[in-house]
């Protein structure tokens, strides 16, 4: 089955909002509700409906005083396990742009857009004018408009962080990067303007613990591109957790294919460096 969603509602949807969460949380699923009219809609299968209901009573049960970092360590740790997905999002200078809402699989930035939408969301249809605004620049659902790369969350509306890697120590190193602009000439999304944009980061041999120790639970990692045009190559979250710094992270290798914690050090020595946003 297969419900189509709207980020628009009333007060009738509003309360059903509510019935709806307190339901999930005795564990009762219901079905996606009815669509309303107005915004971009999206497809929602079986699987992710009941996936955005359980989440959401989660965040209901949450208490105020929880910090967003502790929200996102919640939220984030229900998607362990969830199968990696390559190529999720639908949409290029040559085909119309689709607002994809999968959670039955992930990739690296959508796992992010889930987690940091659901992490400002109390209601479905809230989730997804949420899911949209993170996503997109302006909440325009247009290949042109989607944030392509990691930066944009720190650069464009709605901002969804701040990039912090400056302040984390001296090491910190900032290069002007051309995004989308191939070292041969090329594109990497063709039909997208080229951006020159400073990016910082923080040198994985200096990643050392008194750098550690200015991270936050809910930072969003991501590992610096050496080569030219992009300004990371995956993203992940921090997480300390009481065995120690975790990155978590929907990977793509073979012995993973899944979302998982991996150890933070391991992995950042793995990378050219970190670049470090904390979520607002």
């Amino acid at each position: 089955m297969i419900a189509t969603v709207h980020p628009a509602g009333g007060f009738l949807r509003t309360i059903a909002r509510i019935l709806l969460v307190v339901l999930a949380l005795v564990g009762i699923a219901l079905p996606a509700l009815p669509a309303a009219v107005g915004t971009p809609s999206a497809a929602i299968d079986d699987v992710t409906a009941r996936k955005i209901d359980e989440l959401l009573a989660l965040r209901a049960a949450t208490p105020g005083a929880r910090s967003k970092g502790e929200l996102i360590d919640l939220l984030s740790s229900r998607f362990l396990g969830t199968p990696y997905g390559a190529d999720l999002l639908i949409g290029s200078a040559s085909q119309p742009e689709q607002l994809v809402i999968d959670m039955r699989r992930v990739d690296c930035f959508t796992y992010l857009d889930y987690v940091e939408a659901l992490s400002r969301s109390t209601d479905r249809d809230q989730f997804v004018a949420n899911l949209i605004e993170t996503r997109y620049t302006d909440g325009r659902v247009e290949f042109q408009q989607r944030k392509h790369f990691f930066s944009d969350w720190s650069h464009t509306a709605r901002i969804a962080a701040t990039d912090t890697t400056a302040a984390l120590g001296p090491a910190a190193v900032t290069v002007t990067k051309r995004l989308n602009a191939k070292a041969d000439g090329g594109q990497y999304l063709p039909g997208l303007p080229l951006v020159d944009r400073d990016i910082t980061y923080i040198p994985s041999g200096a990643v050392d613990e008194t750098v550690i120790a200015e991270l936050r639970t809910g930072d969003y990692i991501g590992a610096y591109a050496d080569q030219p045009g992009l300004d990371v190559t995956h993203v992940g979250i921090f997480v300390m957790t009481p065995n120690g710094p975790v990155f978590r992270n929907a990977s793509s290798l073979a012995a993973n294919n899944k979302v998982v914690d991996s150890p933070f050090t391991d992995y950042v020595r793995s990378t050219p460096g970190i670049v470090v946003l904390r979520p607002q």
